[in-house]
């Protein structure tokens, strides 16, 4: 369940995220909106997680990969380019992640 947790906490960030670019600095609210409630259910199932997985094994994979859904949003929501050394880059996180994931049951109480 813990995972499951950690994966509601990583799309929450991920929606919020891309929703403050939409708020434009905050002048638009419906996407204001989506960024409190996407950072409050965020940080609320994180908090859950971490009830069984160590701060640095999720902390790593919610922010990685926060990082590489969110390069992916930008690339397909608001048109920004992606190179090869974007993409080496979120093949690094996606196998750190893959590693960490792997490697952690020891990591759970």
């Amino acid at each position: 369940m813990q995972w499951l947790y950690l994966a509601i906490a990583i799309v929450s960030e991920v929606v919020a995220t891309s929703a403050l670019k939409a708020a434009d600095g905050f002048t638009r609210w419906e996407p204001m909106l989506l960024v409190v409630a996407g950072y409050t259910l965020a940080f609320y199932f994180l908090s859950l997680a971490l009830r069984t997985i160590q701060l640095g094994v999720a902390y790593a994979i919610w922010s990685g990969v926060g990082v590489a859904l969110i390069i992916l949003v930008g690339w397909i929501l608001y048109r920004q380019p992606l190179n090869m050394a974007s993409f080496i880059g979120i093949s690094l996180i996606v196998s750190g992640v893959i590693v960490l994931h792997l490697f952690s049951r020891s990591a759970i109480h």
